[in-house]
């Protein structure tokens, strides 16, 4: 007997797993996990990395007794590409608005190798490598379809992003080895679409939505009516 996959939601840079409640709600029957990344968060002397990252994904994963549907937001693609080219019972990724990077590639490099001008670099230069980052217009740049109310709270959640997650090279695609999606939001500031429709170009199956960088913020319900499909794909 097929049964339905369980979902893995992972974050993209400066935010937490509490981005994905909304779209929880509109899920109800579905088994849903979500992750704590920990090149994110309040502390800029704690911060994980990429490989922290995707060793979190690649526990979370291991410890679901089952076939898993991984949707990946933004930043949150990198870790999950690196984490999972081995994960035998992912059925999925699913990429929103995330970057699809190959083996060699950093999100730093993927985004053309110059920082974009909503970065705020807080270089640490007695330690190589550390660092954080702070995003300068986070309501214009993530959340511009979002009701002005849900993007306040949403701000006032963000944390720092390390500085080190964003520079290392992948050395695993696990596109390569694992059916995928992308879904492109289409009046996206943080990840420009163009950007998207290239790294598209790697999925399996393409889809699309008229929305900003946070669809599970502003339009939920059509967020989940896109994702529910991909679990029996």
């Amino acid at each position: 007997m097929n049964s339905i996959p369980s979902l893995l939601l992972v974050h993209g840079a400066w935010h937490g797993s509490w981005v994905w409640q909304s779209l929880i709600k509109q899920l109800p029957d579905i088994d849903i996990h979500t992750v704590a990344l920990p090149s994110s968060g309040n502390d800029p002397t704690a911060l994980g990395d990429l490989h922290d990252d995707a060793a979190v994904v690649k526990a979370a994963v291991a410890a679901i007794d089952g076939p898993v549907v991984v949707v990946a937001h933004s930043y949150g693609g990198a870790p999950v590409t690196e984490a999972l080219a081995a994960a035998d019972n992912v059925r999925r990724i699913v990429y929103l608005a995330a970057f699809q990077p190959d083996v060699g590639d950093s999100l730093f490099s993927t985004a053309g190798g110059v920082a974009p001008p909503w970065w705020e670099v807080h270089e640490r230069t007695d330690l190589k490598g550390q660092g954080h980052i702070e995003p300068s217009q986070p309501r214009e740049v993530f959340y511009g379809d979002v009701d002005p109310e849900i993007a306040e709270q949403a701000v006032a959640r963000l944390g720092l992003q390390s500085w080190a997650s964003t520079q290392q090279p992948l050395t695993e695609a696990a596109w390569r080895t694992i059916p995928s999606t992308y879904i492109i939001c289409e009046a996206d500031n943080a990840l420009p679409p163009f950007a998207q429709e290239l790294m598209a170009k790697r999925a399996d199956r393409v889809l699309r939505m008229n929305s900003s960088h946070s669809p599970f913020l502003s339009q939920p319900a059509e967020l989940a009516a896109l994702i529910r499909p991909e679990l029996s794909a």
